[in-house]
Order: structure tokens, then C-alpha cells, then sequence
């Protein structure tokens, strides 16, 4: 890899990291005046019409045949509208940065449901000490006494739909990779979000929220920003990352996305921000860590660092880069 693809994938890499921490923020700044599922149903309507509208003017990139419409619709369904609209509803009482560190327990749902399948990964000692740690975490965000959010039924609520909206991503990734598609990753994601677009917008519209929306310049710049920023541009420059780089290395966006979070939310909305959020969040993602990471994972990881200093080649394998375009967290895309 020369040293112009070597800097523009770890670009990319630093652009997930970044974009896919600020869409918490950016949902939040579009509730002040949106209503939550038409505000998702709209952004991925948006979004997916313009990558769809791209991806077929490309050459060699060619639309879903069979029985492939239906596997990208129920992936699109499980991983955004239901996924992703879980995170956005409950952001109307949970923090942005609440959200995001809520968010990125999946893991452990992963972990949990690998091992309830016959030929699922099997949770080893390390694993489940890294369960056990970050629910400890999930324990302490949730703990009014210690954030100072008083006990209502809209958080608890909030909270609870955040872990079904990871319990419903977790199944469209397991059911992603039973059913892999030959299409190309981009014109899968785009049919991805208008089947999401199209299930959240008509639940808004059951909902009666087209009555209540209102939009300001501050939603529509968010709305705007999550289309593009959020959806497009992060995603394209995720699947170049996993084309260069090793995905256990891509994968450590997961770690600096609640982070960012956490500090755009002080920093934008005030939101709290103190010692007990730190080691909350320092608790939760030492234990995906445990959950995600092996020590022969890690060891790999600096080893190739150390050869993309000496000019080794730095390269995903195949089977990575297919495991990494379906294992994405909830709010992503």
C-alpha cells in the first residue's frame, strides 16, 4: 500500500470514528422539533435515495435479483428501522452521550446470542468477566442517584428500547451473514435504508406525527447533516477502511464513538459530563473490550501496525471485510 493509501485509510478510519459519533448529537438537535419516526423515516428515505440514485449510474454494480430483495429488506427492517428507530425514539429522554454509551453494549448481545446457537461463537471465561463488567457500567448510567436523572417511566423506557433496538440489530447482523447477497456493499445499504425509510415513515404517519412536526433551521441542518455526513460519507469511508485496514483495527471506531459523543453533548447541550460519565463509559468499554478483543486479536493488530511502518502491506482479508459491512452498531449508517 503506498503511503497516499496508507494516509487516505486512516482518513477514513478517523472519519467514522468522528461522523459516527456526532449522529447522536445530530438526533438529538432534530428532536427539538421533529418527531422521532418520521425524523428517521425521512433521513434514510433521503439517504438511500440518493446512494441508490449513485450506485446505478457506476459501472459494474448491478441491483438485487430473487430472493435477494427480500434478505436486504428484513436486514434493513431489523438493523435501521427497528435498530436505529429505537435509539432515535428514546433519544426524546435519554442523553446523546447516555445514548451512545447504551449503544455500544451490543456486543454483549452478540456474545449472547452466539452462544444460544449450535454453531455460534462459544463465550469463553474472558468473555463472559467482560459481560459481567459492562453491565456493571450499564448499571451506573442508569442509576439516577448517581447522574441526577430523576426515576420517570419516559427514561427507564428510553433505556429499555435502546437494549431491544441492539437486541434487533444483533439478529439482522446474525441473519446478514446466514444470508450474504452479491451486491455491492454501497447499493446494499441504499436498499437497506428506503426499505428502513419507508417502515419508519409510514409508523409516523399511523402515529399521527405529521401533525405535530415542526421544522427549524437547527432540525433541518440536522436532518441535512445525517443524510449526508451520517449516512453517505461515513459509510463510503467505512467500506474503503475495511478494504485497507485489518477490521480488528477499523473496528476500534466502536470505542471512540461514545466518546465523542459524550463530549460534543457537554460541549453543544450541556448535557452532563463528570467523573462518574467517565468511569461509567471507562467500565462499559473495558468490557467489550474483553468481549471483542483476544489477546492474539491485539497482538495481531500491533504487529501489523509495526509492519505499515516498515512498509508492510496493510490489507483486510475477504472474509473480514464481509463480516465488517453487517456488524455495525445500532446508530450507524
Amino acid at each position: 500500500m503506498t503511503s497516499r493509501e496508507r494516509l487516505g485509510a486512516y482518513g477514513a478510519w478517523a472519519a467514522v470514528c468522528f461522523f459516527w459519533g456526532t449522529t447522536y448529537l445530530a438526533i438529538r438537535v432534530g428532536l427539538e422539533t421533529l418527531t422521532p419516526m418520521l425524523f428517521a423515516g425521512l433521513r434514510f428515505l433521503i439517504a438511500g435515495g440518493l446512494l441508490f440514485f449513485i450506485m446505478t449510474r457506476q459501472r459494474n454494480v448491478r441491483l438485487p435479483v430473487g430472493r435477494e430483495w427480500l434478505d436486504l429488506c428484513v436486514v434493513g427492517l431489523l438493523l435501521l428501522g427497528v435498530g436505529n428507530g429505537a435509539v432515535v425514539w428514546a433519544e426524546q429522554w435519554v442523553s446523546s452521550g447516555m445514548a451512545a454509551l447504551l449503544v455500544a453494549t451490543s456486543p454483549f448481545w452478540v456474545a449472547a446470542l452466539e452462544r444460544m446457537r449450535k454453531d455460534g461463537e462459544r463465550v469463553g471465561a474472558r468473555g463472559v468477566v467482560g459481560m459481567l463488567v459492562g453491565f456493571g457500567g450499564l448499571a451506573m448510567l442508569v442509576g439516577p442517584q448517581l447522574f441526577g436523572v430523576s426515576l420517570n417511566g419516559y427514561y427507564l423506557a428510553g433505556v429499555l428500547v435502546i437494549q431491544l433496538g441492539c437486541f434487533s440489530w444483533t439478529v439482522g447482523s446474525i441473519y446478514a451473514t446466514r444470508r450474504p447477497t452479491g451486491v455491492s456493499p454501497l447499493m446494499a445499504a441504499a436498499v437497506q435504508m428506503l426499505m428502513a425509510g419507508v417502515v419508519l415513515t409510514l409508523v409516523g404517519t399511523v402515529a399521527g406525527e405529521w401533525g405535530e412536526i415542526r421544522f427549524s433551521a437547527r432540525s433541518l441542518g440536522a436532518l441535512a447533516y445525517l443524510v449526508v455526513f451520517g449516512s453517505i460519507v461515513a459509510y463510503g469511508a467505512y467500506t474503503y477502511a475495511i478494504q485497507k485496514l485489518p477490521l480488528s483495527l477499523v473496528s476500534t471506531y466502536s470505542y471512540v464513538n461514545p466518546l465523542v459523543a459524550l463530549v460534543l453533548g457537554w460541549f453543544v447541550l450541556g448535557e452532563s459530563l463528570g467523573w462518574r460519565e467517565f468511569f461509567a463509559a471507562a467500565v462499559i468499554l473495558s468490557g467489550v473490550a474483553l468481549v471483542k478483543v483476544s489477546p492474539k486479536e491485539l497482538a495481531r493488530v500491533l504487529k501489523l501496525v509495526r509492519g505499515r511502518g516498515k512498509g508492510g502491506v496493510a490489507r483486510g482479508g475477504g472474509d473480514d471485510r464481509i463480516e465488517g459491512v453487517t456488524h455495525r452498531t445500532c446508530n450507524e449508517l
